[in-house]
C-alpha cells in the first residue's frame, strides 16, 4: 500500500496547479490521476487577469505567458455580424498589472507538468471510494490498489466519486445546450479578434491562440443531456451555422473532422461546503461552472494559490481547509450562478426576446461593463 502525507486526486488544471503551489511552500504532494496518461481534454481556454495574478503568486506566470496569446478585447455579434457589445480588457493591465490571455489546454498542461517531479504524478489510478481512520484516509483504486493519505485534496472534476461520497446530495445540472469545440490553422484567415455570435440557431465563439491557431466552440440548445445532437457531424454543424457571418462558415470549413470534440454543458449546483476535516474539494469537484464567463480554469488556478496561502498560514491543515472554504465559497458560488444566467440569455431562440436582449446589451454603458470586469478580476489571494 502506498502512503503519502498529501494526496491530490486528479491531474487536471486544478490538481497540477495546486501541487505546484504547495511545492512552493515546502509541501510535497502526490497527484493521483485516473487516466493512464495525462492527455488534455478540450481545446482552448481563457486565462483572465485573476488567473494570471494567481499564476504570478504561485511563481509560474513567466512559463505560461509565452505559450499564450494576449486577449485585449472581446466582442459579441448578432448573426448578421452587427456588434452587440465590445469589452475592452486592457484596463485589466492598467489596474492589476497583468493582461488576459488565451491558451491551448495542451500547452498549459505541458507547462504545469514540467514544474513537477515525474515521481509525484501517478497515472492509471482511478479512485472508487475512501474510508477514514485514525491515520487518515484510505482511498480505494479501481484496479484494486489502495492509497493512504493523511491529507486529501479532491480535484477530480464534476464527476468525482470521492466528491459524491462526501456530498451525496450534490446535483449535476444540464444547462440546456450542448457544445462542439475545435482548433484549426489560422494561417489563411488571420483572425485576430476574440468574439462570440448569438444567433437563432445557436452560439458560436472564435478565439485566436498562439502558434497560428484558432479555437472555436459552437453551442446549440438541446432538449435533454446526451441527446441525438451528439451525433452531429462537421457537415451538420456547417449546415446549422451556414447563415452566420464571416468567418464562422470559413472556420468550420477549415476544421478537420477529427479535431472536433463534443460534450454537453453541465455545472454543479452551488455547494455549501468544501472542507471535510483533513479533506477538501477544489476545482470542478467544488464549483464546476458553465463556460459562459470563461472562469472554469481561472477559478481552479485561484483555488491553488488560495489553498497554498491557507496552508502556509495554518499549521493545522484542517483549519487551513476551513479557511479556504470560507474564502472561496462566496466568490465561486457567485460566478457559477452568474455564468448559468448568462448562458440562458445567450442561448435565447425567440426572435422577440433576442431583439430585446440585443438592444439592452447595446445600451449598457462602457463604464458599467468595465466595473463588472474589475469586480470579476478582483480576487483575494493573500
Amino acid at each position: 500500500m502506498k502512503s503519502h502525507p498529501y494526496v491530490i486526486l486528479g491531474g487536471g488544471i486544478a490538481g497540477l496547479t495546486t501541487a505546484i503551489a504547495l511545492k512552493q511552500i515546502g509541501i510535497e504532494a502526490v497527484v493521483i490521476e485516473a487516466a493512464a496518461e495525462i492527455k488534455p481534454v478540450g481545446a482552448g481556454l481563457a486565462l483572465a487577469a485573476n488567473a494570471m495574478m494567481a499564476l504570478l503568486q504561485i511563481g509560474i506566470a513567466d512559463q505560461v505567458i509565452p505559450e499564450g496569446r494576449e486577449l485585449k478585447a472581446f466582442s459579441i455579434y448578432d448573426q448578421k455580424g452587427q456588434i452587440i457589445t465590445r469589452t475592452d480588457t486592457d484596463p485589466a493591465h492598467s489596474r492589476f498589472g497583468i493582461s488576459n490571455f488565451t491558451i491551448h489546454r495542451a500547452d498549459l498542461h505541458r507547462v504545469l507538468l514540467a514544474q513537477l517531479e515525474p515521481k509525484n504524478v501517478i497515472t492509471g489510478m482511478r479512485s472508487v471510494d475512501f474510508s477514514e481512520d485514525s491515520e487518515g484516509y484510505l482511498v480505494r483504486i479501481e484496479n484494486g490498489e489502495q492509497i493512504r493519505a493523511k491529507y486529501l485534496i479532491v480535484a477530480e472534476g464534476i464527476h468525482s466519486s470521492i466528491g459524491k461520497q462526501l456530498l451525496p446530495d450534490a446535483k449535476i445540472r444540464f444547462s440546456g445546450y450542448t457544445c462542439w469545440r475545435g482548433v484549426m490553422d489560422n494561417s489563411g484567415l488571420n483572425i485576430a479578434e476574440t468574439s462570440e455570435t448569438w444567433g437563432k440557431n445557436g452560439r458560436f465563439g472564435v478565439t485566436p491562440l498562439s502558434k497560428k491557431q484558432v479555437y472555436w466552440y459552437a453551442c446549440i440548445n438541446a432538449p435533454t443531456p446526451n441527446s441525438s445532437l451528439k451525433s452531429y457531424t462537421k457537415a451538420d454543424l456547417e449546415a446549422n451555422f451556414k447563415d452566420f457571418h464571416f468567418p464562422i462558415p470559413e472556420v468550420l470549413a477549415g476544421t478537420k473532422p477529427d479535431q472536433i470534440i463534443w460534450n454537453d454543458i453541465l455545472d454543479l449546483e452551488p455547494l455549501s461546503q468544501f472542507a471535510f476535516g483533513n479533506a477538501v474539494l477544489i476545482g470542478d469537484a467544488a464549483h464546476a461552472t458553465t463556460p459562459n464567463m470563461g472562469q472554469g480554469a481561472c477559478m481552479a488556478i485561484e483555488d491553488a494559490a488560495v489553498l497554498a496561502c491557507c496552508l502556509k498560514r495554518n499549521s493545522d491543515p484542517a483549519l487551513a481547509f476551513l479557511e479556504f472554504e470560507k474564502r472561496r465559497l462566496p466568490r465561486t458560488q457567485k460566478i457559477v450562478k452568474d455564468s448559468w444566467r448568462l448562458g440562458k440569455i445567450a442561448q435565447l431562440e425567440n426572435p422577440l426576446l433576442m431583439g430585446l436582449r440585443n438592444s439592452f446589451f447595446r445600451m449598457i454603458p462602457k463604464k458599467v461593463t468595465e466595473k463588472q470586469l474589475e469586480a470579476l478580476y478582483q480576487v483575494d489571494l493573500s
